[in-house]
């Protein structure tokens, strides 16, 4: 579908310019939306006899965006959530909860600002774009973590997951360590066990051989005697 649009957007062009989108893209997004017209011939007319408008009111728009821009540039949201010791979070942050975090700090934006291109679904810090117009966009940070402790290490440039993947590979390590110790202690009690029984072995073999050669003694003196 050839379409005029009304505003910027972007990788499709400026205003006043007719470009062609796919039928679902124009009737579902831009043309409900108020960011393109069809492109006939009196939709034409009526944005050529319009276009001055147009451009002042985008204008004004825009430098209000500009001068909103320095109340959301740059903050940081932090979102304390669940996850596991690989990092991975027990659910995803939305949009919402990125528009809640920001406007708690009176940044004043909404759900069709924000881009996320695609879910956060790990701790860490995440950078966010913020369309506040077509022709102005910011960056805000997300910093997701388990705690508020966490949070304040990763801000300080600590990766919480390497850390976490320190700490358990250093478990497995100590685990292993302890492993091998009850090994060699239960080794040593085994031969321990095993030296002691061939001492009683052979106590017991030396205690039957005298008591053998005693009775052999007796034997030869009764018949001495007779």
């Amino acid at each position: 579908m050839d379409i005029i649009l009304l505003e910027r957007v972007e990788k499709l062009g400026a205003i006043g310019d007719v470009v062609t989108v796919k039928d679902g893209y124009a009737r579902n997004f831009l043309l409900p939306n108020k960011k393109a017209l069809r492109a006939n011939d009196a939709n034409r007319k009526v944005f050529e006899a319009n276009r001055a408008k147009i451009e002042a009111d985008n204008a004004s728009r825009r430098e209000e965006a500009k001068a909103a821009s320095g109340n959301v540039e740059g903050k940081q949201i932090v979102l304390i959530r669940a996850a596991s010791q690989t990092g991975q979070l027990y659910g995803s942050v939305s949009v919402k909860d990125i528009v809640d975090g920001l406007n708690a700090q009176d940044a004043k934006v909404a759900k069709s600002m924000i881009v996320l291109e695609r879910p956060i679904k790990t701790l860490g810090l995440f950078d966010v774009k913020v369309v506040l117009h077509p022709e102005v966009s910011v960056t805000v940070q997300v910093n997701v973590a388990r705690s508020d402790d966490e949070a304040e290490l990763q801000k300080d440039g600590v990766n919480v997951l390497d850390q976490m993947f320190e700490a358990e590979q250093a478990e497995i390590a100590a685990e292993a360590i302890e492993a091998q110790v009850e090994a060699e202690a239960a080794a040593d009690a085994a031969d321990a066990a095993e030296a002691e029984a061939n001492a009683k072995r052979r106590e017991e073999q030396a205690a039957a051989k005298a008591a053998a050669e005693a009775e052999g003694g007796l034997s030869a003196d009764a018949g001495d005697d007779v």
